[in-house]
């Protein structure tokens, strides 16, 4: 790995995972309370899951939540993720609404990363890169697979194309069935970041039996993990501080 990712003074890429708490509230009033609860832990980044959001299909409900949110969280970092429900989200919108959303989050300069998911339109993918990096906000490029854990090549394969389509972080989850797939993503996660990984990685191995790839990303060579505020937004995710403890342990003895 050769480039560190820099947002508001946090270094991705270096010393322990970063841990990302995800604000999963459906109205503008549970935003803002979850925005100021996680001002009380001990969080590295915040992600607004927007599919939560019941006004996620009005633009502009959507950039005014942001407002809100950007100014209670003062200076977290802050992802802007619109996942749609065939990698685990909430709803469904067409790609024209997606990137248009995204777009419009991205010309705000509210959020300092945005996630777009790999499995888009190619062009429509690399043209959203170029309008966040023109606009000084870092892309996340992300896949999410709830039914399996692919081959370890097959995970290398698309966080490489992540990496190619410009994603200052690529990342990848998986769910896995068996231990034995917890230990693919693994190795995946290692072997991306020793041979081929230009910038740092985010990988996890969701649910149960994946906890153990949240807890390790310093010594596989994932760059950031979630954890859970009062909602998890995924399987598997544990509460922030006891991830914040738990990370800290393994650092401690690396």
């Amino acid at each position: 790995m050769e480039k560190l990712v820099k947002v508001r003074g946090m270094t991705f890429g270096e010393g322990a995972p970063k841990i990302c708490v995800p604000l999963v509230g459906e109205t503008l009033g549970q935003l803002k309370e979850e925005a100021a609860f996680l001002q009380t832990l001990d969080a590295d980044v915040a992600e607004w899951r927007a599919d939560f959001y019941e006004g996620v299909e009005d633009i502009e409900k959507v950039t005014e939540a942001l407002s809100e949110i950007r100014g209670l969280l003062k200076e977290t970092p802050l992802i802007f993720t619109f996942r749609s429900a065939r990698e685990g989200g909430e709803k469904d919108v067409s790609p024209e609404y997606y990137f248009s959303l995204n777009e419009t989050v991205i010309k705000t300069g509210l959020a300092d990363l945005i996630d777009i998911e790999l499995f888009h339109d190619e062009r429509a993918v690399k043209a959203a890169v170029e309008a966040a990096h023109a606009n000084e906000v870092a892309v996340i490029i992300s896949n999410h697979d709830f039914e399996k854990t692919p081959a370890i090549e097959e995970m290398i394969s698309r966080l490489k194309k992540a990496q190619e389509l410009g994603a200052d972080l690529p990342k990848i989850a998986v769910m896995p069935e068996t231990p034995a797939d917890v230990l693919r993503l693994l190795e995946a996660t290692y072997t991306m970041h020793e041979q081929y990984a230009k910038r740092p990685i985010i990988t996890m191995s969701m649910a149960g039996k994946g906890v153990v790839s949240r807890l390790a990303g310093e010594v596989f060579g994932s760059a950031m993990t979630f954890g859970a505020a009062k909602k998890v937004s995924a399987p598997g995710q544990i509460a922030a501080g006891e991830l914040k403890r738990m990370i800290g342990v393994l650092h401690d003895h690396l």
